[in-house]
């Protein structure tokens, strides 16, 4: 599969800048990969495609204020930090990714704040953008970590094209949100409301929960034709055997296993065992799904629309089927549904 077969052009007003009034209420393509028909649906009528012994998995990854500006030491040039995971409580030591990144170097100190009492010295560069930081604070860990998120803001993509909002503090981040780590929300998780989930746990649906921490590796160019040939950033997965049991008897069953999100469905893919069932799981994964590919457990899957030439939508056209999800693309287009993050859903069947 040759990255070129995912290129079409994305009308930018169709990227969404924002999400709908409410959650369980954007629209929602329904692909049925059996039949070839395509519906367009409302996200709350996913209540009519699932019932008693079927299982969404859900990654409850939360968000934290991970997108900083701090001002260089002598210039005072405004750098924009963007904190990618913590390092090293004690040293207080983070990766991070620092814009403009040709201005930072080994030894700059950066202040935040307007009194300017959070200091960070570079004490290394560990790619062409990234950094690592030693943020100097004499107080307690937890003190330290509640003053930096209060500096931070939610990160929404960049390609949004705007400022984080006090609304984004809620909406860029799913209701069942618990376990902290992630830059980049879950975010056809972001559809599912309190009532919408009240209302399939009554039909007898279960509810699972594993945890990815989203980094911005999906989000990174691919430069290469061959895809066989691109590695993606890992992401830690862990998967509890709670979350093992339900998925394998809703399997053995006959009933489905949807998984909401691609980050879900890489970290299951990550942790089958040879008879192709899910075991527990607590580590890393790199694991890059594109067409072919033979899935192992999930028989449906909720999903956002995704930018062309992204691993999302490879890994999207593995399981819908490369024809039938560029046809769904191409209608989404001409049916002016919402893209990204904040936009529409897409449910396969």
């Amino acid at each position: 599969m040759k990255l070129s077969k995912f290129k079409f052009t994305l009308p930018p007003e169709l990227i969404a800048k924002y999400p709908a009034p409410h959650r369980d209420e954007s629209r929602m393509m329904v692909v049925n990969r059996n039949t070839g028909k395509i519906e367009h649906k409302i996200f709350k009528d996913l209540i009519h495609y699932f019932g008693a012994g079927d299982v969404f998995v859900m990654n409850n990854t939360k968000v934290f204020p991970a997108r900083l500006y701090g001002s260089k030491e002598k210039t005072k040039a405004i750098i924009e930090v963007f904190l990618l995971r913590e390092l090293n409580k004690n040293l207080r030591l983070w990766d991070v990714l620092v814009d403009p990144a040709r201005k930072i170097r080994i030894g700059n100190k950066l202040y935040f704040g307007e009194d300017e009492s959070m200091v960070a010295e570079v004490i290394d560069n560990t790619t062409s953008r990234g950094r690592t930081l030693r943020f100097l604070y004499d107080a307690p860990h937890d003190v330290f970590k509640q003053t930096l998120y209060a500096l931070g803001e939610t990160p929404i993509p960049k390609y949004m094209d705007r400022p984080a909002e006090p609304e984004d503090v809620e909406r860029y981040q799913t209701i069942f949100a618990t376990e902290e780590g992630a830059v980049v929300a879950p975010s056809a998780g972001l559809h599912f409301s309190r009532e919408l989930m009240k209302r399939l746990e009554i039909k007898d649906s279960k509810f699972v929960y594993l945890t990815v921490h989203s980094g911005l590796g999906n989000f990174r160019e691919i430069d290469v034709e061959d895809l066989s040939k691109h590695k993606i950033d890992s992401e830690q997965i862990i998967i509890k055997a709670d979350v093992v049991e339900a998925v394998n008897f809703a399997k053995d069953n006959g009933n489905k296993v949807c998984v909401v999100g691609s980050s879900v469905m890489r970290a299951i893919e990550s942790a089958v065992s040879t008879d192709r069932h899910l075991k527990e799981f607590d580590g890393w994964t790199n694991k890059f799904i594109f067409h072919p590919y033979e899935f192992s457990v999930a028989n449906a899957m909720v999903t956002n629309f995704h930018m062309p030439l992204s691993t999302l939508l490879m890994m999207v056209a593995s399981f819908g089927g490369y024809e039938l999800t560029m046809e769904a693309y191409h209608i989404a287009i001409r049916e002016k549904y919402q893209f990204c993050a904040y936009g529409d859903a897409m449910l396969i069947l």
